[in-house]
C-alpha cells in the first residue's frame, strides 16, 4: 500500500511525528546534540527535504500546501532559536538552507510526478 493511502488520520499523525522530531533536533539546547559530519547548513537542506518529500508521499495533491508549511515551520525554528536560551541562534543562512532543501523536495516530487505519475496519485 502506498503511504498516500493510508487512512488520513495515520497520514497526518507519520507527518506530525516526522514535524516534531525535526522540532526536537532543531530546538534541543546545543550542548545535547551530537557532532554530525557535514555542515549545519547541508544538515538543515537535508532535513528540510526529507520533511517535504515525506509530506509529498503522505498526501501528493497538497502541492502548495506541503512547501508553505515547511518554509514556515523553517521561519518558525529559526524564530525559535533567536529567542529561546537553548544555545542556539537564528540566522538567515539556516532559513536559506531550509528554502533550498524544501524546493529539491518540490523538484524531486515532480520529477517523480513525470516519471511515475501511478506512484504519487496522478490520474
Amino acid at each position: 500500500m502506498l503511504p498516500y493511502r493510508f487512512p488520513r488520520p495515520l497520514r497526518i499523525g507519520l507527518y506530525a511525528l516526522a514535524c516534531l522530531i525535526l522540532l526536537a533536533l532543531c530546538l534541543l539546547p546545543s550542548p545535547e546534540l551530537p557532532d554530525a559530519p557535514g555542515g549545519d547548513r547541508l544538515h538543515h537542506v537535508i532535513a528540510w527535504f526529507t520533511l517535504t518529500v515525506t509530506g509529498y508521499a503522505l498526501a501528493p495533491e497538497r502541492r502548495f500546501a506541503i512547501p508553505a508549511f515547511a518554509l514556515a515551520l523553517g521561519a518558525f525554528v529559526e524564530i525559535a532559536q533567536g529567542m529561546a536560551p537553548i544555545g542556539r541562534h537564528a540566522e538567515l543562512p539556516d532559513f536559506a538552507a531550509d528554502a533550498i532543501g524544501v524546493g529539491l523536495g518540490v523538484l524531486a516530487f515532480v520529477a517523480v510526478r513525470r516519471l511515475a505519475p501511478r506512484w504519487v496519485g496522478a490520474t
